[in-house]
């Protein structure tokens, strides 16, 4: 690694799992000083043992609910306390819930919003005091190409829904922010191989496999390292003057529509 993020403080969500695993992982191989959180405590605590292990400087917290407001505020008010700063906050935490649109439940729909679109205004909300008064900084949200197009594979009313008011709000975060020299940034992934996709990707569906698999350019899905070396990227000084971008890492596929 190249020491890309050397002497940055960032804020990761969602390191429990998943891609935060890796974002977690790579961010320290950089030179970041990470402070990450999960619902999981276990998933935290687990994070937090591999990579120092791999050398890194990392504290995670776990049993975090960043759909609280409170609890939001509360972990960034004392991540940002751990280093004594912040130069990124990477939200990649999410959670949600697949139906078609006459099957899904209120409750799945709310609980959509609340892991996907609330929990993101919560931490940056919590966070915004902080970069202002650290003279600016990176915030990088995780969309999706969900919220570009629909699927023919998956009933994904909620989840499009919440990503796409993810890439929203980022546009908003840049307008307020660039005074304060805050940058915002999105990553939206296409299919990506993860805990929670990976039975999927090893059998998948014939449909899925005609109308996502074989239609993506580069011939491939993509790997957690694919989306965080594009996070590493937008939290790095190389990408001092980009804001306002929402970054597609999906392999071509999006383009043939």
């Amino acid at each position: 690694m190249t020491g890309r993020l050397a002497g940055k403080v960032a804020l990761i969500t969602g390191v429990g799992g998943g891609m935060g695993v890796t974002a977690a992982s790579m961010f320290c191989s950089e030179g970041a000083r990470v402070v990450g959180c999960d619902l999981s405590e276990e998933g935290a605590a687990l994070t937090e043992k591999a990579v120092r292990e791999q050398g890194g400087e990392i504290t995670c917290m776990g049993g975090i609910d960043l759909g609280d407001a409170d609890a939001a505020r509360a972990w960034v008010d004392a991540a940002v306390a751990t280093y004594d700063g912040i130069d990124v906050l990477y939200n990649n935490a999410s959670a949600q819930r697949f139906g078609a649109i006459d099957e899904l439940s209120i409750e799945e729909w709310d609980f959509t919003m609340r892991n996907e679109l609330s929990l993101v205004y919560y931490t940056v909300r919590a966070a915004w005091p902080h970069l202002k008064a650290h003279g600016g900084g990176s915030i990088i949200n995780v969309g999706s190409i969900a919220a570009m197009r629909g699927v023919e594979f998956m009933p994904q009313n909620a989840h499009s829904t919440a990503k796409g008011g993810v890439i929203a709000l980022t546009l908003q975060l840049v307008v307020e922010g660039g005074p304060h020299g805050i940058r915002a940034n999105c990553i939206s992934p296409g299919m990506t191989e993860t805990p929670n996709t990976a039975p999927l990707l090893a059998d998948p569906p014939e449909r899925m496999q005609k109308v996502v698999l074989d239609r993506i350019p580069l011939g491939r899905h993509g790997q957690p390292a694919d989306v965080v070396n594009a996070a590493i990227f937008l939290a790095s000084d190389e990408s001092s003057w980009v804001s306002g971008t929402n970054l597609v890492v999906d392999g071509g596929g999006s383009v043939l529509g």
